[in-house]
């Protein structure tokens, strides 16, 4: 009740929240508790931070994840995907997600249009799989190539 109160963080100046995740799709938002259907985790209170420390006076929240996994099989996948799929949940909304990383750098999405977001995700992404995020995002009309992107 006083922790995880979001007035409690935002009156923290330059309060930083680091928080993990399972997948990012290309709106920002963020998937920190299950695959599909199937729960892996709770969100501990993740929701909470994100929010206090977006609003917090010089504040930020960071959410960290690597580009890929392996799956069982042992099959590359993207955790930089264009949608999540059916049951997944939505840890964080796409409006309160500030700052995404992962080992191909980071991203600010604070204020950023939609298209701008996914240019920005995409950048995120392992190499291997941004053409095929790029021609996603351009179905969905999120796309507007900027050059920003290699």
């Amino acid at each position: 009740g006083y922790a995880n109160h979001f007035d409690v963080i935002k009156s923290i100046n330059d309060f930083t929240s680091i928080n993990s995740a399972i997948e990012v799709d290309m709106m920002g938002q963020i998937n920190a508790e299950s695959n599909g259907f199937q729960q892996i985790s709770g969100n501990g209170g993740m929701l909470d931070f994100v929010l206090g420390s977006f609003y917090s006076n010089g504040g930020r929240s960071i959410i960290c994840l690597p580009s890929t996994h392996s799956d069982k099989s042992g099959k590359l996948t993207s955790n930089i995907v264009p949608f999540f799929k059916e049951g997944t949940v939505t840890t964080v909304p796409r409006h309160s997600c500030n700052i995404i990383a992962t080992e191909y750098g980071w991203v600010s999405l604070k204020g950023d249009s939609t298209w701008l977001r996914a240019e920005k995700i995409i950048s995120l992404a392992h190499p291997m799989f941004r053409d095929e995020l790029i021609k996603e995002a351009e179905k969905r009309k999120l796309w507007r190539r900027s050059n920003k992107i290699s």
